[in-house]
Protein backbone atom coordinates (compact mmCIF):
# COMPACT_ATOMS: atom_id res chain seq x y z
CA UNK A 1 0.00 0.00 0.00
CA UNK A 2 1.23 3.32 -1.27
CA UNK A 3 1.40 6.24 1.41
CA UNK A 4 1.79 9.93 1.43
CA UNK A 5 2.15 11.53 4.42
CA UNK A 6 1.46 15.64 3.31
CA UNK A 7 1.71 19.03 4.94
CA UNK A 8 5.11 18.73 6.32
CA UNK A 9 7.15 21.69 7.68
CA UNK A 10 9.64 20.64 9.89
CA UNK A 11 12.83 18.28 9.60
CA UNK A 12 11.98 16.07 12.32
CA UNK A 13 8.40 15.33 10.94
CA UNK A 14 10.55 14.99 7.91
CA UNK A 15 12.86 11.74 9.13
CA UNK A 16 10.12 10.44 10.85
CA UNK A 17 7.57 9.89 8.02
CA UNK A 18 11.28 8.65 5.92
CA UNK A 19 12.23 6.19 8.79
CA UNK A 20 8.74 5.03 9.21
CA UNK A 21 8.66 3.89 5.59
CA UNK A 22 6.60 6.63 3.51
CA UNK A 23 6.65 6.28 0.18
CA UNK A 24 5.53 10.02 -0.61
CA UNK A 25 5.73 13.30 1.69
CA UNK A 26 4.05 16.54 0.62
CA UNK A 27 5.11 20.55 1.10
CA UNK A 28 1.86 22.45 0.94
CA UNK A 29 2.75 25.53 -1.06
CA UNK A 30 -1.15 27.07 -1.36
CA UNK A 31 -3.18 28.92 1.27
CA UNK A 32 -3.29 26.37 4.26
CA UNK A 33 -2.43 26.73 8.17
CA UNK A 34 0.34 23.89 6.85
CA UNK A 35 2.00 26.43 3.82
CA UNK A 36 6.02 26.31 3.34
CA UNK A 37 7.66 28.51 1.27
CA UNK A 38 9.20 26.99 -2.03
CA UNK A 39 12.80 27.90 -0.24
CA UNK A 40 11.80 26.13 3.05
CA UNK A 41 10.35 23.40 0.82
CA UNK A 42 13.56 22.70 -1.01
CA UNK A 43 15.05 22.75 2.74
CA UNK A 44 12.75 20.24 3.80
CA UNK A 45 12.86 17.97 0.14
CA UNK A 46 16.86 18.34 -0.04
CA UNK A 47 16.30 15.91 3.59
CA UNK A 48 14.68 13.02 1.93
CA UNK A 49 16.58 10.25 -0.29
CA UNK A 50 15.80 9.57 -3.42
CA UNK A 51 13.26 6.78 -3.33
CA UNK A 52 10.74 8.85 -2.10
CA UNK A 53 8.60 11.24 -3.94
CA UNK A 54 8.21 15.18 -2.67
CA UNK A 55 5.02 16.53 -4.09
CA UNK A 56 4.70 20.27 -3.72
CA UNK A 57 0.50 21.01 -3.17
CA UNK A 58 -0.82 23.76 -4.68
CA UNK A 59 -4.86 24.84 -5.23
CA UNK A 60 -5.74 27.63 -7.83
CA UNK A 61 -2.68 28.99 -8.72
CA UNK A 62 -1.65 29.70 -12.51
CA UNK A 63 0.67 26.68 -14.34
CA UNK A 64 3.11 29.57 -14.34
CA UNK A 65 3.07 29.70 -10.58
CA UNK A 66 3.06 26.32 -9.82
CA UNK A 67 6.25 25.93 -12.33
CA UNK A 68 8.41 28.73 -10.39
CA UNK A 69 7.59 26.65 -6.97
CA UNK A 70 8.56 23.81 -8.38
CA UNK A 71 11.56 24.63 -9.79
CA UNK A 72 12.86 26.30 -6.79
CA UNK A 73 11.66 24.01 -4.29
CA UNK A 74 13.25 20.90 -6.30
CA UNK A 75 10.36 18.57 -5.60
CA UNK A 76 9.85 15.63 -8.13
CA UNK A 77 6.01 16.12 -7.80
CA UNK A 78 3.58 18.25 -8.38
CA UNK A 79 0.15 18.12 -7.09
CA UNK A 80 -2.81 20.20 -8.48
CA UNK A 81 -5.93 20.15 -5.63
CA UNK A 82 -9.08 21.04 -6.60
CA UNK A 83 -11.02 21.55 -10.17
CA UNK A 84 -8.60 22.47 -12.32
CA UNK A 85 -8.81 21.91 -15.97
CA UNK A 86 -7.25 19.25 -18.10
CA UNK A 87 -5.04 22.38 -19.62
CA UNK A 88 -2.99 23.28 -16.55
CA UNK A 89 -1.89 19.72 -16.06
CA UNK A 90 -0.33 19.38 -20.18
CA UNK A 91 1.13 23.05 -19.23
CA UNK A 92 3.19 21.41 -16.68
CA UNK A 93 4.14 18.27 -18.64
CA UNK A 94 7.39 19.13 -20.02
CA UNK A 95 8.69 19.79 -15.85
CA UNK A 96 9.24 16.18 -15.70
CA UNK A 97 7.76 15.83 -12.38
CA UNK A 98 5.14 12.76 -11.35
CA UNK A 99 1.96 15.12 -11.72
CA UNK A 100 -0.83 14.17 -9.29
CA UNK A 101 -4.23 15.53 -9.70
CA UNK A 102 -6.26 15.74 -5.90
CA UNK A 103 -10.28 16.21 -6.42
CA UNK A 104 -13.55 15.14 -5.08
CA UNK A 105 -15.63 11.87 -5.48
CA UNK A 106 -17.77 13.71 -8.25
CA UNK A 107 -14.69 14.50 -10.46
CA UNK A 108 -13.50 12.01 -13.32
CA UNK A 109 -11.97 8.89 -11.12
CA UNK A 110 -9.80 7.87 -13.82
CA UNK A 111 -6.09 8.06 -13.34
CA UNK A 112 -4.33 9.79 -16.05
CA UNK A 113 -8.06 11.46 -17.99
CA UNK A 114 -5.89 14.60 -17.24
CA UNK A 115 -2.68 13.20 -18.29
CA UNK A 116 -1.72 12.95 -14.58
CA UNK A 117 0.34 9.64 -13.18
CA UNK A 118 -1.21 9.76 -9.74
CA UNK A 119 -4.81 10.26 -8.59
CA UNK A 120 -5.62 11.01 -5.31
CA UNK A 121 -9.65 11.39 -4.03
CA UNK A 122 -10.21 13.57 -1.37
CA UNK A 123 -13.36 14.09 1.05
CA UNK A 124 -15.80 16.82 -0.14
CA UNK A 125 -14.51 19.45 2.23
CA UNK A 126 -10.56 18.75 1.41
CA UNK A 127 -8.65 19.54 4.81
CA UNK A 128 -11.56 19.08 7.35
CA UNK A 129 -10.12 16.11 8.84
CA UNK A 130 -13.78 14.77 8.99
CA UNK A 131 -14.49 11.30 8.07
CA UNK A 132 -16.77 10.73 4.63
CA UNK A 133 -18.47 8.10 2.95
CA UNK A 134 -15.23 6.23 2.05
CA UNK A 135 -17.21 3.09 0.09
CA UNK A 136 -19.13 5.22 -2.01
CA UNK A 137 -16.12 5.54 -4.23
CA UNK A 138 -15.42 1.55 -4.11
CA UNK A 139 -14.46 0.45 -7.66
CA UNK A 140 -15.38 3.60 -9.13
CA UNK A 141 -10.95 5.18 -9.65
CA UNK A 142 -9.20 3.78 -11.95
CA UNK A 143 -5.62 2.86 -12.04
CA UNK A 144 -3.09 4.81 -9.05
CA UNK A 145 -5.14 6.13 -6.65
CA UNK A 146 -4.97 7.00 -3.11
CA UNK A 147 -7.60 7.95 -0.55
CA UNK A 148 -7.63 10.72 1.36
CA UNK A 149 -9.92 13.01 3.90
CA UNK A 150 -10.50 12.14 7.69
CA UNK A 151 -8.13 9.30 7.75
CA UNK A 152 -6.32 8.70 11.12
CA UNK A 153 -4.01 5.81 12.34
CA UNK A 154 -7.45 4.80 14.49
CA UNK A 155 -9.71 4.18 11.10
CA UNK A 156 -7.24 4.14 8.09
CA UNK A 157 -7.88 -0.30 8.07
CA UNK A 158 -11.66 0.34 8.10
CA UNK A 159 -11.35 3.01 5.15
CA UNK A 160 -8.79 0.85 2.98
CA UNK A 161 -11.43 -2.16 3.78
CA UNK A 162 -14.33 0.23 2.43
CA UNK A 163 -12.41 1.67 -0.67
CA UNK A 164 -9.99 -1.12 -1.83
CA UNK A 165 -7.70 2.52 -3.33
CA UNK A 166 -4.11 1.68 -4.08
CA UNK A 167 -2.69 3.56 -1.77
CA UNK A 168 -3.49 6.35 1.51
CA UNK A 169 -2.53 10.06 1.87
CA UNK A 170 -3.08 12.10 5.51
CA UNK A 171 -2.30 15.28 6.88
CA UNK A 172 -4.42 16.20 9.49
CA UNK A 173 -4.77 12.76 10.54
CA UNK A 174 -1.08 12.91 12.00
CA UNK A 175 -1.69 16.59 13.64
CA UNK A 176 -2.31 16.96 17.70
CA UNK A 177 -3.42 21.07 16.03
CA UNK A 178 -3.56 22.19 12.12
CA UNK A 179 -0.42 22.49 11.00
CA UNK A 180 1.13 20.66 13.96
CA UNK A 181 2.29 17.00 13.09
CA UNK A 182 2.87 14.34 15.85
CA UNK A 183 5.81 11.76 15.10
CA UNK A 184 3.84 9.53 16.84
CA UNK A 185 0.81 9.84 14.90
CA UNK A 186 2.82 9.50 12.07
CA UNK A 187 4.81 6.68 12.66
CA UNK A 188 1.62 4.93 14.05
CA UNK A 189 -0.32 5.55 10.80
CA UNK A 190 2.64 4.14 8.84
CA UNK A 191 2.42 0.93 11.03
CA UNK A 192 -1.51 0.40 10.70
CA UNK A 193 -1.19 0.82 6.59
CA UNK A 194 1.47 -1.99 6.62
CA UNK A 195 -0.03 -4.25 9.03
CA UNK A 196 -3.18 -4.11 7.19
CA UNK A 197 -1.37 -4.45 3.63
Amino acid sequence: MYVKICGLSEPEHVATAVEAGADAIGFVMTRSPRRVTPERAAELAALVPGHVLTVGVFRGEHPDAVRAAALTSGVRGVQLHGRHPHGDFTALKDLGRCLVRAVDAEADLRCGAYDEDLLIVDAPHAGSGQPWDWAAVRGRPSGRWMLAGGLTPANVTEAVAAAEPWGVDVSSGVETSPGVKDPALIRAFLETVRRGA
